[in-house]
């Protein structure tokens, strides 16, 4: 039996493939940790007020070492779509408030459900509790049905935001530079923008909270959990508060 022993030239295609794996490999590895997991510097002298958003997928969480972490507001989880409602809201929304942090409650807007079934889902999750931050809704592509026709999309979302609106209560959207070109620009004008971004420079546009961190630490916190600021200065979040 002979052994076939490869040409020279394909030993080194090989072997150039293989190096050609690794480069990249290790390229994806470095944007990673440069671009997605490393957070963009906040300046705390020019956003003082921090916050947190969470869900029941963050665990039991002690709010009193959250708060002297020095975390001042928490968006918390309450529903999604027309039935879902998060089983930490009631628990996350109570031990909040009792540690001292400012509460506003969001859902998970879903493309393919009913606007104002949505809206009257929120309210039933959310039920007759105080939020200093009022409601947020949360706008994502990830997670969402495609193929969704985007004037729809629009349609349900503004029947939501206005029946919410119509009973006075403050509506905030969450989302990031996409979907807030995609879907908030032209139609929401003026309505707060809690935005998601990893940049430094947030977006160009008037926004009230940014969610800059997938992967905080926070005292209290079991893994990694969301960070957000208030664009103001403690003066402006008092104010703001008192609206």
């Amino acid at each position: 039996m002979k052994i076939r022993i490869p040409p020279a030239k394909d030993i080194w295609t090989a072997a150039g493939f293989l190096a050609l794996v690794v480069i990249l490999v290790f390229s994806c590895m470095w944007v990673w940790e440069q671009y997605l997991k490393t957070p963009p510097y906040v300046d705390p002298e020019r956003y003082p007020i921090r916050g947190i958003d969470i869900s029941a997928h963050n665990g039991d969480i002690n709010f009193r070492d959250v708060r002297r972490d020095g975390i001042e507001f928490a968006f918390i989880k309450a529903s999604e779509g027309t039935d879902f409602k998060d089983k930490k809201f009631a628990d996350n929304y109570l031990k909040a408030r009792k540690a001292g942090i400012k509460t506003g409650a969001y859902h998970f807007f879903r493309f393919d459900k009913d606007g104002v079934d949505q809206a009257i889902n929120f309210l039933r999750a959310t039920g007759n509790r105080k939020l200093d931050l009022g409601l947020a809704i949360d706008i994502e592509q990830q997670g969402n049905p495609e193929g969704i026709d985007k004037e729809l999309i629009t349609q349900r979302l503004t029947a939501m935001a206005e029946y919410l609106f119509l009973l006075g209560y403050r509506v905030t959207f969450y989302t990031n530079r996409t979907g807030y070109e995609e879907f908030l620009m032209d139609s929401f004008p003026g309505y707060p923008l809690w935005i998601c971004s990893f940049s430094e420079h947030p977006i160009d546009a008037d926004w009230t909270y940014w969610q800059y961190d997938h992967h905080g630490k926070v005292k209290g916190i079991h893994g990694d959990v969301d960070l957000d600021t208030f664009n103001g200065s403690r003066s402006d979040w008092r104010k703001y508060l008192a609206q």
